[in-house]
């Protein structure tokens, strides 16, 4: 195997493409394991909850190798691997997950009992807190519990044809689908979604292909909202107002949704005049003034138990300003979390295999070599109505 290279976060706002070391197969403990493979990764992508931790908004370590979104081609197979070979093209979730565990066996992979060194539920690759696993923002990487833990491609020739469309598999399209399903979306559901990022994005995908009627996303960037636009979805211009019912009244007739769900996270800002000002409990809040009663809200988006750059003491232990009595009064359903990937990503495969959720062209899926990281973690910082997809061996189309 030739010498690694990875995304390395270095500080605020600093990553770099290093050289890291070649994937072994040991886990965080130490411990030589033999349920792995080594992966050369074929496509990974940044994602919104790298952001959070490049721009110091948690307590991740400098020199952490970076990304959690891995499609990649088995190169080497741990002794214990049964139902996997090299050639192989998988989807990684993002969710390290041993797959014997009481949660494991109920489908809830984001939590995970036995994957994190520091004792706390769940792991996932290259995240602060979640186990120590190196991330895959690289040229190869280590996956354990393979067998279990990864989705094999029918036909390579075919995935391959649909690269694009199936990376998107290891996190944004499940954590979408996740966040739709869990706000309870079906046939002829109004949907307000709150961020025009990729996320928010592969949710209102997932709301339309669980048959929602009107699915509504709102933001304040305005590239990101004319990108919602063209690609089917009703744009709602944050900027405008700081009364977010009045907002999806104008879209739609009606002040009130069936279902909400939030991509934003902790970095939420306000709305209209406040737009400026960090707020960080301001989409829950909007979402609980505008889901109807008895209605449900996913919650993807990210929320942080520390938050060292935060504007107050109480944000900056994961305490927010909510106001949790109108959600209880309109007899609102909470859905929070990571989420379990192996729970839908076969079923989502399936749906791009069959041209059913062009999920690349919606969240505008833009290549860039592995080399160009840190322009890709730049542009996207800014806004960038684009879901950069890092490229580190030249295999992808551009």
């Amino acid at each position: 195997m030739p010498n690694n290279k990875g995304v390395v976060y270095l500080g605020p706002g600093k990553v770099a493409v290093r050289a890291i070391d070649d994937p072994k197969m040991v886990d965080p403990r130490g411990k030589t394991i033999d349920h792995a493979v080594i992966l050369k990764v074929v496509a990974t992508n940044i994602c919104g909850s790298d952001q959070h931790m490049v721009r110091g908004r948690t307590t991740a370590p400098t020199g952490m190798v970076l990304g959690h979104e891995i499609t990649g081609e088995i190169v080497e197979k741990g002794k214990g691997v049964e139902f996997l070979d090299v050639g192989d093209l998988v989807s990684t979730p993002f969710n390290v997950a041993c797959g014997r565990c009481r949660m494991c066996r109920a489908q809830q992979t984001g939590v995970c009992l036995h994957v994190n060194k520091s004792g706390l539920a769940g792991g996932a690759y290259g995240y602060v807190d979640m186990g120590g696993w190196i991330g895959g923002q690289a040229q190869y990487v280590m996956v354990p519990y393979a067998d279990f833990n990864l989705l094999k491609f029918p036909d390579k020739r075919q995935a391959m044809a649909k690269i694009l469309d199936l990376t998107m598999l290891s996190d944004i399209l499940p954590t979408g689908f996740h966040g739709a399903v869990n706000a309870g979306v079906g046939v002829g559901s109004t949907v307000y979604i709150a961020g025009a990022g990729p996320v928010g994005l592969a949710a209102a995908a997932s709301a339309q292909i669980l048959g929602a009627a009107a699915v509504l996303v709102g933001d304040m960037n305005q590239e990101r909202l004319k990108h919602a636009r063209e690609v089917g979805f009703i744009p709602i211009d944050l900027t405008k107002s700081d009364d977010l019912r009045e907002l999806v009244r104008d879209a739609i007739g009606t002040p009130y949704v069936d279902a909400g769900i939030d991509c934003v996270g902790f970095e939420a800002h306000g709305h209209g005049a406040r737009a400026a000002t960090e707020a960080p409990a301001t989409v829950l809040n909007g979402l609980m003034a505008v889901v109807g009663p008895a209605g449900r809200i996913g919650i993807p988006g990210l929320y942080v138990t520390d938050d060292p750059g935060a504007k107050d003491e109480s944000a900056r232990h994961g305490s927010l300003g909510l106001r949790f009595g109108l959600g209880w009064s309109k007899s609102h359903s909470f859905y929070t979390g990571q989420t379990p990937v192996l729970r839908y990503n076969r079923q989502l495969m399936m749906a791009i295999l069959h041209d059913r959720i062009p999920i690349a062209r919606i969240v505008n899926a833009t290549v860039i070599p592995l080399d160009e990281a840190a322009r890709g973690y730049q542009e996207f910082d800014r806004g960038a109505a684009r879901k950069y997809v890092l490229d580190p061996h030249g295999l992808l189309k551009r």
